[in-house]
């Protein structure tokens, strides 16, 4: 294990960063450690992927080791005592996870794992389109096979954030910085800090890069990672309509990857999980050469107030309402937000040092699936730091010594059309 060292600094306050700092600040290896958060938003960042309504909380996962894992974090969602991260924050409303025909294979993969992690009648197959109805209870439904898993649910995602920021600063361990930064610092080949916009240089012995979607202006991932933007849509309810749609189970088509998730203070969530929009964008070699790179980064609502999804988006969103809530199909949506992703071939998440630039370790790569493991991935990043990253992850984590030519994410949980450019689907229009 390589020796803990005398400072660490970590970019990006989101789910990795945020959970690595406090995971840092617990561990007696690393109590004379100096940690350092710096972020570009004041918390909690409005356009942070993690700052959001809510999320969805599950073990449900084609690939036994995110399904293995999943579940350990759900051990902790379930803590609903006083202080703990579920009161108040966890719904363990059940999950109807559901499919087309011929696109079932990474649904019909997670049913057998998650039959193999839970006991008693907790999961269910829903053989036919009315079976699937019947349970949703809402007038409609989606797919035409699928399951239910009664120990899946959703999480107010920034109450858990806030959870989470509360904890790491009563540790009193960690400085936070709100600061822009700009480029990594090198001296040959080892990072040893980095450069604020304000040219603030803040120098550490280790830098965590954990800035999510942003990653790709601080070090080059072409080909390994990049930025997608995802459609999520937002309707108005009545106080009558919440209490009877909150009851409804998290409903999630994975050959379409429209969803919705249970309202909360009456307002109810429509999105999609895609291949997403691209958002091309030139910038200066991340190697401080002077060569000029195209790589897709985000484009959100701090960059544009008036941004509002793309009509194709909103006509997905639209649709799958129509679907699943027939009653609801018309409502008109009162707020749409593009949610960024640092996507990676095959969903997995890139969580290893940098084979080429000593000093940096990469915490990204969430794929849109992230968030679920709050309370647990701060622990396994710790350990991929400390040399330790658990067998059934470390080729799956490690960095993709092959590259491609555009990245799409393939672990068949995404919908959609790959090859979406943001600013293309702007120009044809939004708000229906």
């Amino acid at each position: 294990m390589p020796a803990p060292p005398s400072s660490i600094l970590i970019i990006g306050s989101g789910v990795f960063g945020l959970s690595t700092a406090y995971s840092l600040s617990q561990n007696p290896l690393y109590a004379n450690t100096t940690l350092t958060l710096v972020d570009r938003s004041p918390f909690p960042a409005s356009d942070s992927s993690s700052i959001d309504s809510s999320r969805i909380i599950r073990a449900d996962y084609s690939d036994p080791a995110y399904a293995a894992l999943g579940a350990s974090a759900q051990r902790v969602w379930r803590d609903t005592s006083p202080g703990a991260l579920g009161e108040g924050r966890y719904s363990e409303s059940g999950l109807v996870l559901v499919a087309d025909p011929g696109r079932d294979g990474y649904v019909r993969d997670s049913l057998e794992n998650v039959r193999g992690l839970l006991e008693g009648g907790a999961v269910r197959e829903l053989k036919t389109r009315r079976e699937i109805d019947a349970v949703v209870g809402t007038g409609g439904g989606s797919g035409q096979w699928g399951y239910v898993n009664w120990r899946s649910g959703w999480a107010d995602a920034e109450a858990g954030m806030r959870w989470l920021r509360a904890r790491v600063e009563k540790t009193g361990r960690v400085q936070f910085i709100c600061a822009e930064v700009v480029s990594l610092v090198r001296e040959g080949k080892r990072v040893v800090g980095a450069r604020q916009r304000d040219g603030i240089i803040r120098r550490a012995g280790l830098v965590i890069l954990a800035a999510g979607a942003w990653t790709g202006r601080l070090v080059d991932l072409r080909g390994r990672a990049t930025a997608t933007g995802q459609v999520l849509t937002y309707l108005d309810l009545t106080a009558d309509e919440q209490g009877k749609l909150g009851k409804m189970p998290v409903l999630l088509n994975m050959s379409t990857g429209l969803f919705i998730i249970p309202p909360r203070d009456r307002v109810l969530k429509v999105a999609r999980h895609a291949y997403g929009y691209s958002n091309p964008t030139k910038i200066q070699h991340p190697d401080g050469s002077g060569n000029v790179i195209e790589v897709s980064l985000p484009r959100t609502s701090i960059d544009d107030p008036s941004q509002w999804v793309p009509r194709e988006g909103e006509e997905d969103c639209r649709a799958a309402l129509r679907e699943m809530i027939p009653s609801l199909g018309d409502r008109p949506f009162t707020k749409s937000r593009i949610c960024w992703y640092s996507d990676t071939p095959r969903g997995d998440f890139l969580i290893t040092y940098h084979p080429e630039l000593d000093g940096l370790f990469l915490a990204t790569g969430g794929s849109g699936h992230g968030y679920k493991f709050l309370p647990v991935i701060g622990d396994q990043i710790m350990n991929c730091i400390g040399g330790e990253c658990p067998a059934e992850f470390k080729q799956k984590w490690a960095w993709p010594m092959e590259t491609m030519e555009n990245v799409v994410t393939e672990d068949g949980s995404r919908g959609g059309r790959p090859g979406l450019v943001l600013q293309e689907e702007a120009r044809k229009g939004s708000r229906l």
